[in-house]
């Protein structure tokens, strides 16, 4: 498993589905986003134009359990895993506004991160059993400011935890910074 790490805009996606033409695989496109609003189907538009025409592509969007992975793909590319785990977040109740982000006890927000933890992994792995080679995008959060509201620090910590997981399950890792790679697990040279 490749884990690809970057900040918003970092050119993570394009550098993770560079490296997934490059394979000669047959590629399954795992998309996790939702179209809420114009700006994230513009986002979601521009993605589609982005990939290869023969591509496969499994829609995973809304926390879905993952099933009906195409068995003649060979390579799976997962974008993104921090949308995904968002997805996940919102399905279990761990998404609300700001000024009611003190009404559900601590216990239950453990709880529920618990669960979403869980399920990110389980379909990571079950990605993992399913394809030859498995590439994942996430976005690196840890970096900046520390969120001044409870849900984002929730995100945060989940993803950034989630993040060190992948990294330990991944034979490489790399960080994507301003259009380029550098390995920081494996001995891949780019």
């Amino acid at each position: 498993m490749t884990l690809v790490l970057g900040g918003a805009r970092s050119g993570k996606s394009s550098f993770a589905q560079r490296k997934a033409e490059e394979s000669g695989c047959k590629v399954c496109y795992v998309a996790t986003a939702e179209a809420r609003d114009g700006e994230m189907d513009g986002r979601i538009q521009h993605h589609r134009r982005e990939r290869p025409s023969g591509w496969l592509t499994l829609e995973l969007a809304g926390g879905m359990v993952l099933e009906g992975f195409p068995q003649e793909a060979d390579l799976a590319l997962l974008d993104c895993f921090t949308v995904y785990l968002s997805n996940l977040m919102a399905r279990r109740g761990l998404d609300w506004p700001v000024e009611k982000e003190d009404l559900m006890p601590e216990e239950e927000v453990l709880r529920r991160m618990g669960d979403v933890e869980r399920e990110a992994l389980e379909t990571v792995d079950r990605l993992r059993d399913e394809a030859a080679i498995l590439i994942v995008v996430s976005n690196e959060v840890g970096m900046g400011v520390v969120p001044p509201y409870r849900l984002g620090r929730i995100f945060r910590d989940l993803a950034g935890r989630l993040n060190q997981r992948l990294a330990e399950r991944a034979d490489e890792v790399c960080m994507v910074i301003a259009g380029l790679p550098l390995y920081i697990k494996g001995d891949r040279e780019e």
